[in-house]
């Protein structure tokens, strides 16, 4: 499939890069088509790319790579909807930004995905020990200007 994006001028996806948001993101209600789009085979940082606005696009990664105690709750009706027949089946995302010398993840937020039939939703976590931007990867001056 050909996607437009304003970053990446027109990219070819797998069809099965292709996720479905039924719900939207939190600010984005009426975009619910993405790709993950991986820069490279050793990547931990990807492009969710809306497939319906060629301008629209997070940074995302796996927030387990920087976070080793995060989780998060995933309750019966959330499992439901997501389609999911085991937890394995799930796989977890934060969306990335970056704050001054720092690369912050939204752990209040995360994007869980059923990686079988690749429907995601956003989840917002009551649990007031993760933020919305927690840091992730502190980055040096040369990093920090290129970011």
């Amino acid at each position: 499939m050909q996607v437009q994006t304003t970053r990446f001028g027109t990219v070819d996806i797998a069809e099965d890069r292709i996720i479905d948001f039924p719900n939207g993101l939190l600010g984005f209600s009426t975009h619910k088509k993405f790709c993950l789009l991986q820069p490279n085979d050793d990547a931990c940082f990807f492009w969710l790319q809306s497939l319906e606005d060629p301008a629209l696009a997070f940074v995302v990664t796996d927030p387990g790579m920087f976070v080793p105690e995060y989780s998060v709750p995933i309750r019966d009706e959330q499992s439901t909807s997501l389609g999911l027949k085991t937890l394995e089946e799930a796989q977890v995302f934060v969306i990335v930004n970056k704050v001054e010398k720092a690369l912050t993840g939204n752990l209040q937020g995360p994007l869980v995905i059923n990686t079988v039939s690749r429907v995601g939703e956003q989840f917002v976590l009551s649990e007031k020990r993760w933020a919305t931007r927690h840091q992730l990867l502190a980055l040096d001056d040369a990093a920090a200007a290129s970011a």
